[in-house]
């Protein structure tokens, strides 16, 4: 019992060692810390001879063997590869962290990032998800909350532009078959005559190609509604707020103002205080809706 204390001991001083060089940007240290307290363990007499036998093979890389089942430490050594933005050693380290412990905001969003960067945007979509609801959960406003906001957005807006261009190519292929059986059709029944064309065909074309147009309407960018942008951003809400004169803005710049700048409303002028911001539901279920059928605009949030 001693001596496993003992290596949980060690283990929890290389985390604390690791998260030092960490914070001093030192990537390749703390991997080497986090690596030495999460490796599996050998009995207590045998780790001084073993430790040494390590670090002379692998050149300092690999160390003693003490704590696996410790979620914390495939977690920071998985920072640490996000940092190099080393994505298989981020999967892989994030996955085994959640293995251990499915709870961890930041692995589901190591996860993610690594996913997106594999072009996997629908899976990279659901460990974003994940990580949100598990603050949601908390009531958190943790920085992580804005963080994981826009990464999400971005693999929306990727997945959106993938699923598009598929689209698009498929709706002009199906565009050109319908204009070549109607010239057909219209060639067979004496209609259509050389380069000319009666009045009939004509109105089909068009009618033809508006019906196209409109199929494809959503995957066209467009301008977004100025109610479901905010005043200072003009970027698409994502948290919306209202202030007691009525105006509307995304919380983090709104809050941001008001520990900087002052405490009155940007616009209005009135006095403001943080405590008094209430969000506005409506807007963003509104925005929500509006997302849902216009994902393009996720490249704008």
């Amino acid at each position: 019992m001693a001596a496993a204390d003992g290596v949980a001991r060690q283990a929890e001083l290389r985390r604390i060692e690791g998260n030092s060089c960490f914070k001093k940007a030192r990537l390749g240290a703390a991997i080497d810390c986090y690596t030495e307290a999460k490796l599996p363990p050998f009995s207590s007499p045998r780790l001084p001879r073993l430790l040494a036998t390590r670090r002379s093979m692998l050149s300092h890389h690999l160390a003693i063997a003490l704590c696996p089942d410790v979620a914390v430490y495939w977690l920071n050594r998985g920072l640490c590869h996000f940092k190099r933005k080393e994505w298989a050693k981020v999967e892989e380290d994030s996955r085994r962290a959640l293995a251990l412990d499915d709870t961890l905001v930041k692995g589901h969003y190591l996860l993610g990032c690594a996913l997106l960067e594999k072009g996997e945007c629908a899976l990279a979509i659901k460990e974003f998800d994940k990580a949100l609801d598990l603050l949601k959960s908390l009531n958190s406003r943790d920085k992580m909350v804005e963080d994981i906001s826009q990464v999400l957005a971005k693999a929306k807006y990727l997945d959106w532009e993938n699923h598009s261009t598929q689209r698009v190519w498929k709706m002009q292929s199906l565009k050109e078959a319908c204009e070549n059986a109607l010239q057909e059709h219209h060639f067979l029944s004496g209609t259509l005559v050389g380069d000319g064309a009666t009045n009939e065909y004509s109105e089909q074309l068009k009618l033809l190609s508006e019906v196209f147009s409109k199929a494809t309407l959503d995957d066209t960018p467009t301008d977004v509604p100025d109610y479901l942008c905010c005043q200072i951003t003009f970027e698409i809400f994502r948290d919306p707020v209202i202030t007691p004169s009525g105006v509307t803005y995304e919380r983090s710049i709104l809050v941001e103002h008001l520990r900087k700048v002052g405490n009155f409303d940007p616009v209005t002028r009135e006095p403001l205080k943080e405590h008094q911001l209430v969000p506005n539901l409506a807007i963003k279920e509104a925005v929500q809706a509006y997302l849902k059928d216009h994902s393009w605009a996720y490249n704008l949030n």
